[in-house]
């Protein structure tokens, strides 16, 4: 038995289940609050969508990992460590960025002034799976 894709099907995974989950989050927020505001709503619907860029870096690994396991550059258990604690990164990023676009969906409905702050704070969230990406990509 090859189980030498294990490490790329982790880290898409892992990147597409959080992207899910924060996704989720952050679009139940949205439909809660467009209920109470009359405007705004593709600025809330576009917030929601933030946590999805997670399960891009996720593939993109998949890519990468499965092409350096098929030329022999890496090892499948190296593959398989780096996926997941990669993944896991990706995952959790993913997941609290939609809690703070959920927040951040909640609180510009109040004050629209303060959205692009509000999105700043996402994309610093967001940051943290980006790291994780690059180095991901360093060792690979």
């Amino acid at each position: 038995m090859d189980f030498s894709m294990v490490g790329p099907g982790i880290v898409l995974g892992l990147g597409c289940l959080g992207s899910a989950i924060g996704c989720s989050i952050a679009g139940m927020a949205s439909h809660g609050v467009m209920t109470h505001v009359e405007e705004g709503h593709g600025k809330f619907i576009g917030l929601s969508a933030l946590p999805s860029s997670q399960a891009i870096y996720g593939f993109v690994l998949m890519i990468l990992m499965s092409n350096s396991l098929k030329a022999g550059t890496l090892s499948p258990l190296s593959g398989v460590g780096i996926a997941f604690f990669v993944g896991l990164a990706i995952m959790v990023s993913s997941i609290y960025q939609g809690k703070v676009v959920a927040t951040a969906i909640q609180a510009s409905a109040k004050q629209p002034a303060i959205f692009g702050k509000c999105a700043a704070a996402a994309g610093i969230v967001e940051s943290f799976a980006l790291f994780a990406f690059v180095f991901a990509l360093l060792i690979i």
